[in-house]
């Protein structure tokens, strides 16, 4: 795609350098196809506004209470963004203020545990993140970190020795959710083990919470003490974190101040963690473009969005399964296909860095009891977001599973990587990003 001559000409006029790395950015994102699960693209008007003048403004604190002055209208744009955020998922408290799903995740640990408390989540080489417990994070530093895993024959949560394991290390906060789970995520069960041994239960929602914001995926908020979420994946907004509470959940919890012998709301505790626990300035033109993120998941039209994600993966993993492709629990209920290659003979790495050539973007994944390092991993991991976004639908899938399986049968054949190049870009021209930069 070559953008219109007047898109970025303020840029092309300042730095040419960084100029021509954005169009060659550009170019990637249009002639490629984009199966990275946690990736999708904003909308243009998304895209207007995280690159906006809000930007300029410093507003440490909230809304009504800010530490800088000439706030009046960026505090507009965040409770517009917490009261949208509130309708989307049916909760009664939102912080949009955090940076990423990480940082919502240390705010929300940070807030209901002490340094060294037993936290409780899902392994990383089954499905986890990092900030559920890896030791090379910080979950992994400040708590100490009892996991959980799947079941080697189903590929879901064994919940048996979840409890088991659970009574055994009496956790103080379980985690829910993951970057690498396809299935729903079982919030009730969760709760019954949470309740039964007296811990507090967080979901990481951050990749189905676009398909929670559409009902269909389960909520968390009847089930979990704090919920966390990216507002980018499958919400399909810009980069950022956020932090929610369910109804009835803001009164549950809550600390009595040192000094005054208050008792502080838990939602109160939330956003002194955020700020000045963990972040300074929030980013408002980021907030302000979460909030236009928030108004388009509201429309009809994000449902049916949601739908085709999950009808897109479907048809992919029907058409995986069909040429013989280990798919971790045997399919997907969401946007999320992980796939064993072992039976290909094919590491993780190899296959994305192949496959990248071909111009299909994936990532190297580890997948259950897996045998190899994270550096090299025996998986990869595809979503349906992006290429949904784009609007292709089923056709298209398993056009894409042919790709993949073209080359992944033959991971040494530079002609076939080529000829498959040359599919991948015929296929994007169909289907062409951002047509307002078009000429």
């Amino acid at each position: 795609m070559v953008p219109a001559k007047d898109a970025f000409s303020f840029i092309q006029d300042a730095d040419s350098e960084i100029y021509d790395i954005l169009l060659r950015e550009i170019t990637r994102e249009d002639q490629t196809l984009e199966l990275i699960a946690s990736e999708n693209f904003v909308s243009y008007p998304v895209l207007q506004m995280a690159g906006g003048v809000m930007t300029n403004k410093y507003a440490e604190g909230y809304p009504g209470a800010r530490y800088y002055g000439g706030c009046e209208h960026v505090d507009e744009a965040e409770n517009l963004a917490r009261d949208r955020a509130k309708k989307l998922f049916d909760c009664e408290y939102v912080n949009v203020q955090p940076h990423s799903g990480s940082q919502a995740n240390m705010a929300a640990l940070m807030t209901f545990l002490n340094t060294g408390d037993t936290i409780m989540g899902l392994d990383l080489a089954h499905g986890g993140h990092l900030s559920h417990g890896s030791p090379v994070n910080f979950s992994g530093k400040l708590y100490n970190v009892v996991s959980y895993q799947v079941d080697r024959n189903t590929g879901r949560v064994d919940f048996d020795s979840v409890r088991k394991s659970a009574v055994e290390h009496k956790p103080k906060l379980i985690i829910c959710g993951g970057s690498a789970y396809p299935r729903f995520i079982e919030f009730e069960n969760f709760r019954a083990i949470a309740d039964e041994i007296g811990a507090f239960l967080m979901a990481d929602i951050a990749h189905p919470s676009g398909l929670v914001a559409a009902g269909l995926h389960p909520s968390p908020m009847p089930y979990c003490d704090v919920v966390t979420t990216t507002t980018h994946k499958t919400l399909r907004g810009p980069r950022g974190g956020m932090i929610m509470l369910g109804k009835d959940f803001e009164n549950k919890w809550g600390a009595v101040a040192p000094k005054t012998g208050r008792t502080k709301m838990i939602s109160e505790l939330i956003d002194s963690t955020v700020m000045p626990g963990i972040q300074g300035g929030p980013l408002m033109h980021i907030i302000a473009a979460k909030a236009i993120a928030f108004g388009e998941a509201l429309q009809p039209e994000f449902k049916k969005y949601a739908q085709d994600i999950i009808d897109n993966a479907h048809t992919m993993s029907e058409a995986l399964l069909e040429k013989d492709y280990q798919l971790v629990s045997g399919g997907t209920d969401t946007h999320v296909i992980l796939i064993d290659l072992s039976n290909k003979g094919v590491s993780g790495k190899a296959a994305e860095k192949t496959l990248e050539r071909a111009g299909i973007t994936v990532n190297k994944n580890m997948v259950p009891f897996d045998k190899r390092s994270p550096f090299i991993t025996s998986g990869i991991r595809l979503g349906t977001p992006a290429i949904t976004t784009r609007g292709m639908g089923k056709g298209e899938m398993k056009k894409i599973v042919q790709f993949i399986d073209q080359i992944l049968n033959d991971i040494e054949n530079d002609t076939i990587v080529e000829n498959v190049k040359l599919e991948v870009k015929s296929l994007c021209k169909f289907f062409p990003l951002y047509r307002e930069l078009h000429d």
